[in-house]
């Protein structure tokens, strides 16, 4: 009985064996490489990637196997499968350091780490390695168009990182902590001056000096915002605030706004 048994369990591990070997089936570099990029342009993601990875593993000393593993790292960036296409990446970088498309590779693990930035409520550790990750590329690579690209989105990072100070910032303000809100609003004048967070910013410093009784600064950030941003709504706010209290926008050169912005505009 016990050695019946033993041929069942025999019988059924190599029906398994013979079911794996009908899954392999040994094809040319081509034929394989040509199947994993219809599946990719058929939005077939899962079978583009592992296509790909099969390329290289039936012919690991091919010229397509290069192509595949930089593919693979593509198809798995599709996929939102962000880790993986930054492994398959990195691998790419390790092996071929000097391949013609090696900008590519760093490119695709940059915009890896861009996809995967938060919303401005969270932690923004994510934003700066993208950030780190993109001025990497546009240092190694400055005239290739994944440099250009990744010189716009290191801009879009920077107002991410912004608008994360002018959360908190903003969070502080509400609850009369001006001296914390302070400091994160001058964070953004004096670390992110190109970004779309700047008019504001200087009206909420605008805002918090006054609630100090700080006038002297509350009148410099408000001249400051109406010279560089007379248009702004928010310099309008802050117009409306000093008018209010019987002030004016004033330039205060001795004002760390107005050297900050003096070094800069």
């Amino acid at each position: 009985m016990r050695a019946a048994a033993v041929l069942v369990v025999v019988a059924g591990w190599l029906a398994a064996c013979a079911g794996d070997e009908a899954l392999y089936v040994e094809k040319s570099v081509e034929t394989l490489y040509d199947e994993a990029l219809d599946a990719l342009i058929d939005g077939r993601h899962s079978d583009a990637y592992r296509g790909f990875e099969e390329v290289e593993r039936q012919h690991p000393y091919s010229p397509w196997a290069t192509k595949a593993q930089l593919m693979a790292a593509y198809s798995y960036y599709v996929a939102n499968k962000y880790d993986d296409s930054i492994l398959a990446a990195t691998r790419f970088i390790q092996l071929h350091p000097g391949h013609r498309d090696i900008a590519y590779a760093y490119y695709i693990r940059a915009i890896c780490d861009y996809e995967r930035i938060a919303d401005v409520g969270r932690d923004q550790a994510v934003t700066q390695g993208a950030l780190a990750s993109l001025r990497d590329v546009s240092l190694r690579f400055p005239q290739t168009e994944y440099a250009r690209d990744a010189r716009l989105k290191i801009d879009l990072a920077l107002d991410h990182i912004a608008g994360k100070e002018m959360h908190i910032g903003r969070y502080y303000l509400t609850r009369g902590h001006y001296g914390a809100a302070i400091n994160r609003f001058r964070r953004v004048i004096e670390a992110y001056q190109t970004t779309t967070h700047v008019p504001e910013a200087l009206h909420r410093l605008t805002e918090a000096y006054l609630s100090l009784g700080v006038t002297t600064e509350a009148q410099a950030a408000a001249a400051v915002l109406g010279h560089n941003f007379p248009g702004s709504q928010w310099y309008a706010d802050s117009y409306a605030l000093l008018t209010d209290t019987g002030l004016e926008p004033a330039r205060n050169e001795g004002s760390w706004i107005s050297r900050t912005f003096g070094a800069v505009f």
